[in-house]
């Protein structure tokens, strides 16, 4: 297989970086994986096709182009509202796909409309290969994340407006998932690492073929080492809380409970705030979430012990890593988040909840902590536990020890030399299985 088109949902950093254009930090594992290619003398041509929105791809010359000898490729696509398909954008793929000509269509996620127009505008499920990074199919099942009914019914000026309440969160991500479903019934190949993506991608097309394959961070996290001598303490680090699947309300319900005995207690939460309310105009913006996690931090008197300090370059993440005393993950669903595997490769204390497939990369009290989904006073002592000095193993406390553990997993984890190797089997054997047909 010698020409291998990739689908991403993001303009990667180093091609942002080279055509001097907004990029986003997400899915940093993607990253990983593109310099790895970009290093190697890949047996492939590699090509790489990407969404923009409109204001974006006005400021682009041409839509095709060429960064570091990588062909790349541009289009539209108004990612504000993912949970409507645009069946024009088969057409804009089906002039890319002509263009390029791959011998396979990798395409990386299911959450966007272009990952079903992709395999519809390649046409050949034998050489399509989808990445699973989250299922939109089972968000949709567990968005309301304990939410209390007057919470999650209520509506605020920014959601009437936007259409956008909690309950039309919900109903997107349905309609997110029916895509997905068909996008993943048009494919015959795919990549996960949980058992939870592959029992779920099994149920959705059970004739598709699996192939597992672990995720490479982005290489800022493979240098530094945590330690509990230079973070600060009783910090926590949660990287998201924007919406109510991250669980940043059982955070806050468990930093209430630990304030009363440690009252240096701070909560940092990276990525974007909805809880700005100094201004009328950040009134007029508040969702229904942010109200309802104000409201928590207000109950407690969290005010002062509440930071949110906005999106992170991965230099900067870093740092806030190294920081924070432990890093949370509340999600009620996850497949395999990239913060947990960055903190791990950091060594930083991580505490995560037994959602999706967070099981697979944290093994209890070896390479983090875990708690049941939802239950505050476990994710409290836990986060307790991480924090208690006293109780010693071999002469070393139990962030001590979680840090070894974690380092040594993650390490072996996202080893991008092996994970790359892997890449280049899957396509082979996608080429293999072809040929024999």
């Amino acid at each position: 297989m010698n020409r291998i088109l990739w689908i991403c949902n993001i303009m990667l950093p180093a091609i942002g970086q080279e055509i001097n254009l907004p990029y986003s930090n997400r899915e940093g594992w993607l990253s990983g994986i593109f310099e790895k290619v970009q290093k190697k003398e890949a047996p492939f041509t590699l090509g790489v096709c990407f969404p923009l929105g409109g204001a974006q791809i006005r400021q682009l010359k041409e839509k095709k182009f060429s960064v570091q000898g990588i062909v790349c490729y541009a289009f539209e696509e108004n990612l504000d509202t993912p949970e409507i398909y645009d069946a024009g954008l088969e057409n804009v793929l089906q002039k890319v796909i002509a263009d390029f000509s791959p011998d396979i269509v990798h395409i990386f996620g299911t959450e966007f409309p272009h990952a079903l127009a992709a395999v519809r505008a390649f046409g050949k499920p034998e050489r399509t290969l989808i990445g699973i990074q989250g299922l939109c199919s089972e968000i949709a099942k567990v968005y309301m994340a304990g939410l209390p009914e007057r919470a999650s019914q209520k509506v605020t000026f920014r959601d009437w407006l936007k259409r956008d309440s909690i309950r039309q969160q919900q109903e997107k991500f349905i309609r997110r998932g029916e895509n997905e479903k068909k996008a993943m019934l048009g494919c015959g190949n795919i990549t996960g690492r949980t058992a939870f993506d592959k029992e779920g991608s099994a149920k959705i097309n059970p004739y598709a073929r699996y192939y597992f394959m672990n995720e490479t961070m982005r290489r800022e996290f493979y240098t530094g080492k945590w330690s509990p001598e230079t973070c600060e303490k009783h910090s926590i680090l949660l990287g998201q809380g924007d919406y109510p699947l991250k669980g940043m309300h059982f955070v806050l319900e468990a930093a209430a409970l630990l304030v009363k005995k440690y009252p240096d207690l701070k909560l940092y939460v990276t990525g974007n705030s909805i809880l700005g309310h100094g201004t009328l105009k950040e009134k007029i913006k508040l969702s229904a979430y942010g109200k309802y996690l104000l409201t928590l931090i207000k109950r407690y008197d969290l005010e002062d012990k509440v930071v949110m300090t906005g999106k992170r370059s991965a230099q900067e993440m870093k740092q806030q890593f190294l920081n924070s005393s432990v890093f949370v993950c509340a999600s009620v669903l996850e497949n395999s988040p990239n913060t947990v595997g960055e903190a791990q490769l950091l060594g930083v204390p991580v505490v995560a909840s037994k959602a999706g497939g967070i099981p697979d990369m944290v093994k209890d009290g070896v390479s983090g902590l875990l708690f049941s989904v939802g239950n505050v006073k476990e994710l409290a002592d836990k986060i307790e536990a991480v924090w208690d000095d006293n109780v010693r193993e071999d002469g070393l406390c139990l962030s001590e020890r979680l840090c070894q553990g974690e380092r040594k997993q993650a390490g072996f984890v996202h080893d991008g030399e092996r994970n790359y190797l892997r890449l280049l089997e899957i396509y082979e054997a996608i080429g293999e299985a072809e040929a024999k047909v």
